[in-house]
């Protein structure tokens, strides 16, 4: 995959995990009443408290990126649809510093990604309707004081182009 490379920080392969992400397969268990699929449990080594749940959706080939948290880890998976996922680390002191992950989840791809407190993340609808996105983040969301910075997706310092790259 060609990326737009105007600010070479990269420093491992983008199929290099960052440093504190977990990808979780997850299983589908179906019969013929429906299909059954646990996303994560408190007994999962990368649990670390509970937040709150919440549901995000995206529409066909809108980017929602670029943020981090200071505080909070997100734990999301896609349950509708397809995303695909990326996630930058621009820690200070992180020996991954400068990577930069591809994840397609959703239907054809369940995983859950746990994504570290100061890892940047973004994702893009890629299926042809409206994808539904569930985040179980670590800690409540604050609305007086958000733990939420971003960076705009097109325009900003992340080495990553966000077009649909045909081949």
């Amino acid at each position: 995959m060609k990326m737009n490379l105007k600010n070479k920080k990269f420093k491992q392969p983008l199929s290099a995990p960052i440093d504190g992400v977990v990808i979780q397969p997850l299983k589908v268990v179906p019969d013929e009443r429906g299909r059954l699929m646990e996303i994560m449990r408190r007994d999962d080594s990368f649990f670390s408290g509970f937040g709150q749940v919440y549901l995000s959706t995206v529409y066909p080939g809108v980017v929602k990126a670029w943020h981090y948290h200071r505080i909070q880890d997100d734990r999301f998976t896609c349950v509708r649809g397809m995303v695909k996922a990326v996630l930058y680390d621009d820690r200070e002191g992180s020996k991954t510093r400068g990577s930069l992950n591809v994840i397609y989840v959703g239907e054809f791809n369940p995983v859950l990604i746990v994504i570290p407190a100061g890892v940047y993340h973004g994702w893009k609808c890629v299926s042809d309707y409206e994808a539904y996105v569930i985040n179980v983040p670590s800690e409540p969301y604050n609305r007086e004081d958000p733990d939420e910075f971003r960076v705009d997706p097109h325009e900003g310092e992340i080495p990553y182009d966000w077009a649909r790259k045909d081949g």
